[in-house]
């Protein structure tokens, strides 16, 4: 599967704007704008979020989210390692007596 380009934020603002004030068709605007019809269609849904137009998380939510869910992650892990390092040092401490 072809990875989509990166596009700018500026371009995905102008992009929505277009798409509020042009009258042409999401399908029509996003053919023009050489972007899918899907990824135009969620920029818009996205913006009408973070205006407050549409409820969902906003993207500073969806950025918080992210960042939270890699620190659990990292957590997790550490604990783990800690589990194992604990048993390991009981089992090590025992065998020394």
């Amino acid at each position: 599967m072809p990875k989509t380009p990166p596009y700018s934020e500026a371009f995905k603002r102008e992009a929505v704007q277009l798409s509020k004030t042009s009258g042409r068709s999401l399908a029509q605007l996003a053919s023009e704008l050489g972007v899918s019809r899907g990824s135009l269609a969620n920029w818009v849904s996205q913006a009408d979020v973070d205006g407050g137009q549409a409820q969902g998380l906003t993207t500073d939510e969806r950025d918080e989210l992210r960042r939270l869910r890699r620190e659990v992650k990292v957590l997790a892990e550490e604990r783990e390692i800690l589990k194992k390092a604990a048993a390991f040092l009981a089992r090590d401490g025992e065998s020394r007596r």
